[in-house]
């Protein structure tokens, strides 16, 4: 992801809007990442599990805000897709540097505004099971478990919402790319899963395929098979 940053920001070949996105995107994979496994590898060094009540606050606002914007977009990289491919004649009036900016923007400002609304309306609930989180980085799911009254259906209320939205984006996303042969798969219902099937293994391996894979394999998906770009690295 680095590499990726350094390399679009000094080659002025590539400062193009696909690029532009693929900028972004890297940051947010590289601030994502950096936002879980760090402190995971540290409390396995140290063999403690220890996070403060602030640091948990600001490692789900974090996660929460960089997830969010990372879906955006890829939504937006999509419509670049689209427009680049399905509308080339209208691709430098539809996708000037300032609607870029602007998208770009949105994208972060959306993740922005969910990072501080969910945040707030988890930590205002009353936590009296304990003080334990069942996983390796603080997130919703697993703060709502130590919750002792009805209020947390306010949360599922606002994850349910967020769902709907993120759905839009999904059917956004795989119109865009049928339309031009391609097929991007994402899924947005982690927090919606039935208790039922909800054990500490699951919930581990589920934690994993939407914090850790996707800062980890997004580079390699979009970076090693552009020949602009390898060669501009």
């Amino acid at each position: 992801n680095s590499l990726i940053i350094t390399t679009v920001a000094c080659d002025h070949c590539l400062h193009t809007p696909m690029y532009f996105f693929l900028l972004n995107l890297s940051l947010i994979d590289l601030g994502s990442i950096s936002t879980t496994i760090p402190k995971a590898m540290a409390n396995s060094l140290w063999d403690n599990r220890a996070i403060s009540y602030p640091g948990c606050a600001a490692q789900l606002f974090m996660l929460v805000f960089l997830v969010v914007a990372e879906y955006f977009l890829l939504t937006v990289m999509a419509y670049d897709r689209y427009v680049a491919i399905c509308r080339p004649l209208h691709y430098r009036t539809l996708l000037g540097s300032r609607a870029c900016a602007h998208m770009a923007a949105a994208a972060w400002g959306s993740g922005f505004l969910y990072a501080v609304l969910h945040t707030a309306n988890t930590f205002s609930l009353p936590l009296c099971k304990g003080n334990a989180l069942d996983q390796f980085f603080c997130e919703i799911p697993q703060i709502l478990k130590l919750s002792c009254s009805d209020s947390y259906l306010r949360e599922v209320g606002l994850l349910v919402v967020s769902a709907c939205l993120g759905l839009g984006c999904l059917v956004f996303l795989v119109v865009s790319y049928v339309q031009i042969s391609l097929f991007l798969s994402t899924g947005i219902f982690v927090y919606l899963k039935p208790p039922s099937i909800s054990s500490p293994s699951l919930d581990l391996v589920v934690a994993v395929l939407y914090s850790v894979v996707p800062p980890a394999v997004n580079p390699l998906i979009y970076s090693m098979r552009n020949q602009e770009l390898k060669d501009a690295l």
